[in-house]
């Protein structure tokens, strides 16, 4: 009789477990099925795509011959160098301005702390607007500069907030017995805060090369010369307004050796998330804890 029981109130958990397994699964095929379409159609042949009507969800072989293209010393590969360079330097940049920042915020006694703090606080909760961002640009000279991608958002008041939480927390005794010991703010900065924030620096780092990698509107206000058009405005210009890419735009290869459109927007657009899936592995372990021990105190 008890068994019986034990499986009249087992069959509702178990339903709603078999109920959530599927939701999870369609969910999953939502989100997988087109990243498999995207890569099948830049790899498959250009008879394939034309007889799939421009879309793929298996290819037949594999065919490179899409991303030869786009490596081919054109508009593609220009633009990718430029995002990297704006990626590595700009994370490097905000890191700096921002870990500095924060450590300054999250020390006692640190002069203009407080109505800095509040200027940073009031970042969160108004922006300057599209007109004077490009104004105070243009006065700079930064226009057509790849600076102008930068210095603008370089610092993140969310950010300095989340670093200026996670410095809170550290303990005054470490910091004190440094300065006994003689060493200096910077030396203290350096040599102890740092190492001891790996993880929040490793999230806040992740935060800064998402942004600056996938950013592509400042790009749209401010750069009028198209050889410095960073990766995402050309992927933006060429897929999603569905710009035909000429031989020109790709190296001067002959237009009847190009393979279909279809396959080399698709390339592009697996060129563009390739390496945020390459560097986020390495930073997930810090992910979790970086956030939460940079959100709890403060």
């Amino acid at each position: 009789m008890s068994t019986i029981q034990r499986g009249i109130d087992d069959g509702p958990a178990m339903s709603s477990r078999v109920l959530k397994t599927v939701v999870l699964v369609v969910c999953c095929a939502f989100v997988i099925i087109p990243f498999i379409g995207v890569i099948a159609t830049s790899i498959a042949s250009q008879e394939h795509v034309t007889n799939s009507g421009g879309f793929v969800l298996w290819p037949d072989g594999l065919n490179l011959d899409a991303y030869k293209a786009i490596f081919n010393g054109g508009v593609v590969q220009r633009a990718l160098l430029i995002s990297v360079v704006i990626a590595t330097g700009g994370t490097l940049i905000s890191l700096a301005g921002s870990t500095m920042l924060a450590y300054a915020l999250s020390r006692p006694g640190s002069f203009g702390q407080r109505p800095i703090l509040l200027i940073v606080l009031f970042s969160l909760l108004f922006s300057p607007g599209l007109i004077p961002n490009y104004l105070v640009v243009k006065e700079f000279g930064l226009l057509d500069s790849l600076l102008a991608l930068i210095l603008p958002t370089a610092i993140s008041g969310f950010n300095v907030i989340v670093l200026r939480s996670f410095f809170m927390g550290i303990p005054d005794s470490v910091l004190d017995s440094a300065r006994i010991d003689g060493a200096g703010d910077f030396r203290i900065f350096w040599s102890i805060v740092l190492p001891l924030s790996k993880a929040v620096l490793a999230v806040v780092g992740l935060f800064y090369a998402v942004g600056y990698w996938n950013a592509f509107f400042n790009a749209m206000l401010y750069i009028n010369d198209t050889a410095k058009w960073p990766l995402q405005l050309v992927l933006r210009t060429y897929v999603i307004n569905n710009t035909e890419l000429s031989s020109g735009d790709l190296g001067g290869a002959s237009a009847d050796q190009l393979p279909p459109q279809e396959s080399i927007q698709m390339a592009i657009l697996v060129v563009s998330l390739v390496p945020i899936l390459i560097v986020y592995p390495f930073l997930q372990r810090h992910f979790a804890k970086g956030m939460l021990t940079g959100a709890v105190k403060g």
